[in-house]
């Protein structure tokens, strides 16, 4: 199923539409944690304040956005407040794993280099991601008229984006093959999560209510 397709079947239903948004915030709270540990212990620039304070905020506000559809539960980040939980928890912490794995061996990084170096490019492949994902969302929740809205995460992380390309150009000369790398790392990751979320959604009849 694509992506628009399962947007459009999560946010029928008020409990997994909860937990799609519970999902989205620790994604965005994991990306501001990772930020936040890549900062060198001096020279920390004001770009990546202003990022992970941003990163944290989309957390924050997609969990806040909860409340306009259920006034109790999805408190925490526990598996049963959340959809594909483990693909879902662990999907950032994979995709640095795997850039660093390449920047090891393309560009014999170590150190803080190696953290600074993926940051950038991990950072700008879930950024292009976003740019992708919130629109489509942002549409589905146009369609049906809910009080849900990540208007504001989508101008955002359109700055993200001009932000981490403007980063990137100052790295390295050949920023844009190993950001295509990065981005090719993450949409196998992507593709095998939203997968996860189809499962979930047919285990539970969802998927089947929806046919």
């Amino acid at each position: 199923m694509d992506l628009e397709s399962l947007i459009r079947v999560i946010v029928q239903d008020n409990d997994v539409h909860c937990r799609w948004l519970n999902t989205l915030s620790i994604m965005e709270n994991t990306g501001a944690r990772k930020i936040s540990a890549c900062e060198h212990k001096t020279d920390v620039t004001l770009i990546i304040l202003k990022h992970a304070a941003e990163e944290h905020r989309h957390a924050y506000y997609l969990k806040k956005q909860i409340s306009k559809l259920s006034e109790t539960g999805y408190l925490t980040y526990a598996d049963d407040a959340l959809l594909a939980p483990g693909d879902s928890r662990f999907y950032l912490n994979k995709l640095d794993v795997e850039v660093c794995k390449y920047l090891k061996t393309e560009l014999s990084l170590s150190g803080y280099d190696l953290k600074f170096a993926a940051y950038l490019l991990v950072t700008y492949a879930i950024e292009v991601r976003a740019d992708e994902l919130y629109p489509v969302y942002q549409a589905a929740l146009d369609e049906v008229k809910s009080k849900v809205n990540v208007k504001s995460i989508i101008l955002e992380e359109e700055g993200h984006l001009e932000e981490m390309l403007a980063q990137l150009k100052n790295f390295s000369p050949d920023w844009e093959q190993h950001a295509k790398k990065a981005v090719e790392i993450e949409s196998g990751l992507f593709n095998n999560w939203v997968d996860a979320l189809e499962t979930q959604l047919q285990v539970s009849g969802n998927l089947a209510e929806q046919r």
